[in-house]
């Protein structure tokens, strides 16, 4: 009677043991799968999908601050691009002047009016003259605001006879303003100049 007794409680205890540790596990499996569930929700909300050319890329979101030296840089290569890419075209001059304008404050306004009023974007109309820039480097220092710049590139001018290659040097500082379609970055060129803008080459065509 007593040693049926004692493996019936024995019987119970095991199974009170086996049921209280599958509890556990399942409890903890569940909480490891919510857990990952969660940790996944959060990593999507992060990517986004941009649809360009009947392609979906994927982009990451991220901090602005974790992209400022790269937003600035390309900030920085897009105002000299718009600005110095020229061609034997006024409505192209102006699409790209007005662009480079949205990107930079009055002292770009007077750089242009000084060549405007030289006869220099005239005289690339009238001469079938082609230019263009490619940026070397942008020197930037972020550990100070505004944001002070040094940009080193290259002019390419054609001509109908002749190939110049000239040194551009400028120099700027960059403040933060809201950001809109005709500025994406959200930057604003300050007190920019041209430091050297001297011929390096002349090749004949």
């Amino acid at each position: 009677m007593f040693p049926k007794t004692r493996s019936i409680e024995q019987s119970f205890q095991y199974i009170r043991l086996f049921t209280i540790v599958v509890v556990t596990g399942s409890l903890l499996l569940d909480g490891i799968v919510v857990g990952l569930s969660y940790h996944a929700i959060e990593k999507a909300k992060e990517k986004i999908y941009i649809l360009a050319s009947g392609k979906a890329l994927e982009a990451i979101a991220a901090d602005r601050k974790e992209n400022l030296p790269v937003e600035a840089r390309d900030h920085i290569r897009n105002f000299h691009q718009y600005f110095f890419t020229l061609d034997p075209d006024e409505k192209v001059i102006q699409t790209n002047l007005i662009r480079a304008l949205y990107l930079a404050d009055d002292s770009a306004k007077q750089v242009y009016d000084n060549l405007k009023e030289n006869g220099y974007y005239s005289g690339v109309i009238s001469g079938n003259i082609s230019q263009t820039v490619g940026i070397d480097s942008i020197i930037l220092d972020m550990h100070s605001y505004p944001f002070y710049f040094r940009c080193y590139a290259t002019e390419k001018i054609i001509r109908p006879t002749s190939l110049v290659t000239r040194n551009l040097l400028t120099e700027g500082w960059l403040r933060n303003t809201s950001r809109s379609d005709n500025n994406p970055h959200g930057y604003l060129i300050e007190r920019w100049r041209i430091l050297d803008n001297t011929d390096i080459k002349s090749e004949t065509r």
